[in-house]
């Protein structure tokens, strides 16, 4: 006799969505052509999102800026990842957005230097079992 297989659907729809590498900013100089930073190390990680243009910044009235980049973020999920790229302002309310959405549990990007690579950093604000 053979044995039946069930499939659900939530299974197969959430294994083929690849994670998204969400790009805070467009990297300085992509206006021109000519970013000043090679970031395609970190498309190993996922497919990438660019919320923002390299100009954007936070100066006098963030409301528009946080408005837009809670809309971008709105679909983040723990599997997902933040390339901290821009304005250090933006990537702090970057960070704050998807805490929010994933009550503190995300992965960010961290470029190594010496071994000219990225490295995934996961990030529990709020983890219970650490003494």
């Amino acid at each position: 006799m053979k044995e039946e297989k069930t499939i659900r659907y939530e299974d197969i729809s959430k294994k083929s969505e690849p994670p998204i590498v969400y790009v805070i900013q467009e990297i300085p100089g992509t206006k021109e052509g000519r970013p000043r930073i090679n970031i395609m190390g970190a498309a190993d990680y996922g497919k990438f999102k660019f919320l923002l243009t390299e100009l954007s910044q936070i100066i006098f009235s963030p409301g528009p800026i946080i408005f837009k980049l809670r809309k971008e973020l709105a679909k983040y999920r723990t599997k997902d990842y933040l390339l901290l790229t821009g304005d250090p302002a933006i990537i702090g309310v970057a960070c704050a957005l998807v805490s929010d959405i994933t009550n503190g549990k995300f992965n960010l990007l961290k470029w190594d230097k010496q071994e000219r690579k990225y490295y995934s950093i996961e990030i529990d604000l709020y983890q219970k079992d650490v003494p």
